[in-house]
This record gives C-alpha cells, structure tokens and sequence, in this order.
C-alpha cells in the first residue's frame, strides 16, 4: 500500500472534470463536477437515513440498483431537495449527459449539494454539460472543486495497492464542511478503482467500511438530506475479479479504509470555522459497540469542543459526555489523556483528575491536531472517532448561509 497522486483518476479508465455552469453566483467556483468511467463498472452506494432526502439519491438508488455505473455528476450551490420538480431535474441531468457521453442514462450517479429548498433550474446543468464532457482528463482536483460548498479546501487522496498479483489503484474525493453527522456516510464522497470485485462484494465492503469511517465523523451533530457515498470499480487492474470474502476481498478492503479514512480526517479538520482537528482513540471497552458510542459522544459534545476551541484541558466535559453517553462503562476506571505534536499529558485517572501542568496542557491543545485518549479498562474493544472544535466562526457562516 502506498501513496500516489491522481485522486479519482489514478486509477486506470476513470477520467474527471469540474466547470461553472451557474448555479453558483461567484463565476470563479466550479459547480458542476464529472466522474467518467471508459467502460461500465460496478457500483456500490450508501445513503442518509434522514427522512428528508435530496431528490438524487432516489434517482441514483434506481439507476444503479442493478450494480453497474459509468458516470457520476454532481451539482454545487443547490442540494435539489424539497422540490417539487426535483426527480424531473435530476433524471433529466442523467438523460442530458448520457446523451453527450453516448451511454445509457440508468447508468449515471447523479448528485447535489447545497441550499435545501431552492427552486433548481436544468438550464445552467444542459448548457454546462457540453463543457464538461469535453474536457475530461487527469482533472480529479476540478471534479473535487466542483463539489465543494462551505470546504475551504480540496479533499482528494489516492492509493496503489496489490490483489492477485496484478497492482490496482483506488482514489476518492469529498466535500464536506458542516451539516456533518452522519448516520450511514457523510455529505459526498466519489471513490473509484480499477480493482475488480462484484458488486455484491463491493456494497459489502462499503456498507462495513462506512461504519468505521464516515459514521465516526460528526462536525456539528446535523446528518444532511443529501449525504452519499458512491464507489464504482472498473476492473481495468486485471485481476481476478473478487466474487468471495477471501484474501484478496481483505487487501481491497483495506485499501477502501486507507481512503476513507484519510478523507475523515480531512472532512473533520475542515469543519465550518473549525481550527482543529480532534481525533478520539477509546481503548479498553467492553466491546467496539462501547467504544464507537464513548468516541462518538466526546466527539459531539458541544461543551468539549468549545474546550478545545480555548486549549483549555477541561477534561471533566470528557467525562461528562462519556457519563450521558449511554454506554455500559465503569466511570470509576476511566483515564483520559491529550496528545498533540507538543507532545502529552494525563489529566484524569480511575475517574479522577491527577496533577498535571496546564502551562503544558495549553501547549499541547494550541496545536491543530489533538488526540484524545480514552481507556476504559473494561476489555478489548476500541473505535476512533473524528470531529473538530466549535468556533464564533461557526456561527458566523451558518448564520447567513442561505443569504
């Protein structure tokens, strides 16, 4: 496994772009974004579990319900959710680039991000279409501009890896800045990889992947209408394709994680108005289920991130969010430590607080990526969680973000 540059194009076949079309006002944005595979590959896909969806998601669920994709578009400034024409918009954007690229319409991934509730207009989608199709190249990082909103910058990452003998490739982009918490993935996430694997093996590995990924994420406790994760796998590698859970399904599947992960931790760091990255390690519960909702909890709790916000080591809102969590624990064992590149230093044990230097504890917590370690002392199981620290910034964007 190792890192390589090209995003969503560094695996053989996929190529992308990204163009403004008008949606968004400001002409220097991208806002309509393209993912092309040469040949048909297979598709997997998880979704919100909000009740109120985007319009895409319904589309792109039945286009790909038989587990192939060649496309995937997406639009930026408006999430086509809650409108009344928003099915007509997105299969109408499926049938217009379809029509351009010369393949079938149910084989396009369509989504969007943006304002809920605003009317969407096709016209800037069909005029900018003929652009985007045209130039599609080595562009993953205008396909990832085109996708983003509050994100002040790109999420892109791409690794080479070996099954079968043969080296595959596997890349992905994000956007996701605020309305992060998610109960399945998290805002928009585009992966692409020329390993070969059924489809019923790869929404295998997705569906268990985004449990230890996208699910540990939380920037602001709101799980969006329009949340999506999509991961098409083009076979172009050569290998045997994956039909079984066998050695080669653990190497991809590990891959997938290095991915996704990788990208967590940028949709954390770049929280609306974060300044920090705040990655939560529980060691020593009962069992992961434990972990996850501990890491979880500290992770959302608003007092703990306004905390980190002022480098201030009030350990105790850790506990507290541990003590509402819901989560089988014995308080009385808890030991709690921060880490940052400044180094560390243990705050609580057994359920209590320990001397320890605040001079050396606002140190640590003034850099931009803090660790907070948790061991419970209960058993074996672990879960790392990833949010951000809550800022005025915060406020600031989602005070006016509509107007």
């Amino acid at each position: 496994m190792k890192q390589i540059q090209g995003g969503v194009c560094a695996a053989k076949g996929f190529t992308a772009n990204g163009v403004h079309c008008g949606i968004r006002k400001n002409k220097t944005k991208r806002d309509l974004a393209l993912v092309y595979s040469e040949k048909i590959a297979t598709a997997a896909s998880v979704y919100t579990k909000n009740l109120v969806k985007g319009a895409p998601l319904t589309v792109t669920k039945n286009n790909i319900a038989d587990g192939k994709a060649q496309a995937i578009i997406c639009n930026s400034g408006n999430a086509n959710t809650c409108n009344a024409n928003g099915i007509e918009i997105a299969e109408q954007t499926c049938e217009l680039l379809a029509k351009e690229l010369g393949i079938a319409a149910n084989n396009v991934v369509v989504a969007s991000t943006g304002v809920i509730g605003q009317p969407l207009d096709i016209t800037p989608i069909a005029s900018g279409i003929p652009a985007l199709v045209k130039g599609l190249g080595e562009h993953s990082d205008f396909a990832c501009e085109g996708i983003m909103t509050t994100d002040t910058r790109k999420k892109e990452i791409a690794f080479e890896f070996t099954v079968g003998g043969k080296t595959c490739r596997i890349g992905g982009i994000a956007k996701g800045s605020g309305m992060i918490h998610p109960n399945m993935a998290t805002m928009l996430v585009f992966v692409t990889t020329d390993c070969a694997i059924s489809a019923q093996m790869l929404q295998k590995a997705l569906s268990k992947d985004v449990e230890d990924s996208f699910n540990m994420v939380s920037v602001d406790g709101d799980t969006s209408t329009n949340d999506m994760v999509t991961v098409l796998a083009n076979g172009a590698a050569g290998n045997a394709e994956i039909m079984t859970e066998n050695e080669e399904y653990a190497a991809f599947c590990e891959a997938l994680s290095s991915v996704t992960t990788y990208l967590c931790r940028m949709i954390a760091g770049d929280g609306e108005g974060a300044t920090k990255l705040l990655e939560c390690k529980v060691c020593g519960a009962k069992d992961t289920a434990t972990a996850k909702i501990v890491a979880k909890s500290v992770i959302c709790s608003s007092l703990f991130k306004a905390a980190m916000f002022g480098a201030d080591a009030n350990w105790g809102r850790v506990l507290c969010a541990i003590g509402y969590s819901g989560a089988d624990v014995d308080v009385q064992k808890v030991g709690v430590c921060f880490r940052s590149g400044k180094g560390s230093i243990v705050v609580c044990e057994n359920g209590a607080g320990v001397p320890f230097s605040e001079e050396k504890a606002k140190e640590i917590l003034l850099e931009s990526e803090i660790e907070v370690l948790i061991a419970l002392g209960d058993g074996d199981g672990k879960a790392t969680a990833w949010g951000c620290d809550l800022t005025y910034d915060y406020v600031k964007i989602n005070g006016d973000y509509r107007t």
